[in-house]
């Protein structure tokens, strides 16, 4: 492992940062709204900023797994760039979001097709190194 991708590691620390932003936006909107833990339901602009979270939690648990095996088994740079559009989605998700429910689609869409190239990227590198001599 001669480089463990700098790219790579931006992304993760990125996407965890995100991660902290969106969750700290939890606890405001309780404020906000007056909806106590553990209370899970209130009003829907509390109901929309809790999805974000857990949305992006959910997707989490794809996009870093699937992010780290195409950089190493692909390439760290492109691996980079694809976690970069995957984080401008999940930025576009949850500020769509947090307007309205059916505000969220294109970055959805952008960070899901994100994470399947990476995937689809980390199966085909995987098998290509399988079947090498």
């Amino acid at each position: 492992m001669e480089n463990m991708s700098p790219w790579t590691s931006l992304i993760t620390a990125l996407t965890l940062l995100l991660y902290l932003v969106i969750t700290i936006n939890v606890g405001r909107a309780r404020g906000k709204y007056k909806v106590p833990p553990p209370q899970m339901t209130g009003d829907p602009g509390f109901e929309r900023v809790l999805r974000v979270q857990q949305n992006t939690l959910e997707q989490m648990v794809f996009f870093l797994p699937a992010l780290w095996l195409f950089s190493f088994y692909v390439n760290p740079l492109w691996a980079g760039g694809i976690g970069a559009v995957w984080l401008v989605g999940r930025i576009a998700y949850a500020w769509g979001y947090y307007q309205a429910a059916e505000k969220r689609a294109i970055g959805f869409a952008i960070s899901s097709i994100s994470s399947m190239v990476l995937l689809l990227g980390s199966l085909f590198g995987i098998i290509l190194s399988l079947v090498q001599p």
